[in-house]
């Protein structure tokens, strides 16, 4: 990933991955593009493979939230209930980059494989918990395996797959995390009133072992064929506690700290712990991202600032839009459910439109669908914002802006996506992946845990939640503008 030369020469000019087709054969026999289809053969399996791989952890991920209050009270857990979704936070940071190093030294195949174990393992733990601790060592077990599929997910399709048909599949990824987190949280709420909670987890096991029986094969024939390991990233001589996975375990911590300073109300102790918090994570940012990351280098580190920036404003939104229309506006919560499926539905749309439109971008920057994506965005922050804060403006106006909030961001997600890997080196596309899954993670805890500290600074300090949501918006607004601004750098500057 740092040698962003060799990068743009690549995919330009064709190189290690273009040298022969996903199937092995010369380019020269390889089938023309419009006959090709990610659900036909050689890709169908491993399609299936990585789009149920990411809608088992879509499911987990909300299906879990949705009863996780009812599991804190039947295991004793309501004292420490934020850390049922924490821990499958932060140890998502630790599992992302792992896998992804791993992968650009061994091939994707082992590290998604371990990855599904631990995944396995950790739904099954969860789901025998006899107490609350046992539960969140299930939990973070399941972290590690989440942040290694969804790592694995982006670097897979860049070496799977054929450059013209990579945005269809980032775009049939964004579906397979959509669509179950739609259907989720009321399938999961069924089986926990009809059956136990504890279903929730054991309904994934068998369907975890397909997504492995779909993918791995094909991911195998990605392996090194001379069963030899890639040169390491870090230098020999680095020590342990200096490497990117060291620095990972670090950043976890220094983001717990941080989340865990924002649920304080006394400023003496919020603060400290916010700014050692944010150091620690800083430091750790500059080893497990690209070099050029934090300075918006040019090329795959603005793929992942972009990523940050897209998040943070999406999913830092969407976390209090139903508090907005319940608490300020008297909606129910279904109502108020609305919202979120509106700006689901339309991501799905927005990111589909992008990877039928894309091969017109290929080869070249596509800074102007990734632009136009956040301008969007911001647009349907703006609306969303004004159905949410302004009573003269009807309630249901947020629920149209996030519908527009969500048009713009599968189009972004998805074009920047596709520009950051096509321009990772064959040999770093794990590690792309990685820190682009990485920068999301962070983005959803950093925005999540902010916007939480401003409604509950603003209740006990006697302000109101119209101002605290306020700050929030304005905030993630100013994340989707900066987006807007930083978009041309997404590609190398041609020489």
């Amino acid at each position: 990933m740092p040698s962003e030369q060799e990068a743009t020469v690549r995919c330009v000019h064709g190189g290690p991955a273009a040298a022969t087709s996903p199937a092995g054969e010369p380019p020269g026999a390889a089938r023309a593009p419009a006959a090709e289809s990610v659900f036909r053969a050689p890709y169908s399996a491993l399609t299936w493979g990585i789009v149920l791989s990411v809608g088992l952890v879509a499911f987990e991920s909300m299906g879990v939230a949705t009863v996780l209050p009812d599991i804190a009270e039947r295991l004793g857990g309501l004292h420490a209930y934020g850390w049922g979704l924490s821990a499958l936070m932060l140890a998502n940071l630790i599992g992302t980059v792992a896998a992804g190093r791993d992968a650009d030294r061994h091939g994707p195949a082992r590290p998604l494989a371990v990855g599904l174990v631990v995944f396995a393992v950790g739904c099954a733990l969860a789901g025998a918990a006899p107490d609350w601790p046992v539960f969140l060592a299930g939990r973070f077990l399941q972290g590690l395996g989440v942040g290694a599929v969804m790592a694995l997910a982006y670097a897979a399709i860049s070496l799977a797959y054929p450059q013209h048909l990579r945005a269809r599949m980032f775009a049939l990824v964004a579906g397979g995390w959509t669509v179950p987190s739609l259907v989720g949280p009321t399938l999961a709420a069924l089986i926990s009133d009809h059956v136990s909670w504890r279903g929730v987890f054991v309904l994934l096991l068998p369907l975890i072992a397909v997504a492995a029986v779909l993918a791995l094969p094909q991911l195998r024939r990605l392996d090194r064929a001379d069963g030899t390991e890639s040169a390491p990233a870090d230098a020999p001589s680095t020590r342990w506690w200096a490497t990117p996975v060291a620095r990972s375990v670090l950043l976890a911590a220094g983001t717990g700290v941080l989340l865990a300073g924002l649920q304080l109300h006394r400023l003496a102790l919020l603060i400290p712990l916010v700014v050692a918090g944010g150091v620690a994570g800083v430091l750790a940012l500059r080893t497990v991202t690209p070099p050029g990351t934090l300075t918006v280098r040019r090329g795959v580190p603005t793929g992942v600032v972009l990523r940050f920036l897209l998040c943070g404003a999406y999913f830092g939104s969407e976390a209090f839009l139903p508090l907005g229309l319940v608490r300020l506006r008297d909606l129910s919560a279904s109502q108020a459910g609305l919202g979120l499926s509106a700006g689901a539905i339309t991501w799905v749309l927005g990111a589909a439109w992008q990877g039928r439109a894309d091969g017109r971008w290929s080869g070249r920057s596509r800074a102007v669908p990734i632009a136009a994506g956040f301008a969007v965005l911001l647009v349907g922050i703006v609306v969303m914002a004004l159905g949410v804060l302004v009573d003269a403006v009807p309630a249901l106006v947020a629920v149209a802006g996030w519908a527009i909030g969500g048009a713009g961001m599968g189009v972004a997600f998805n074009a920047a996506t596709t520009d950051a890997m096509e321009q990772a080196p064959a040999d770093r596309q794990g590690e792309a992946s990685g820190a682009m899954q990485l920068a999301q993670t962070l983005a959803v805890a950093v925005l999540s845990g902010l916007g939480g500290a401003a409604v509950s600074l603003a209740s006990a300090y006697g302000s109101t939640v119209t101002v605290a949501l306020t700050v929030t918006f304005t905030l993630t607004a100013a994340l989707a503008a900066a987006g807007v601004l930083a978009a041309h750098r997404i590609r190398l500057a041609r020489p």
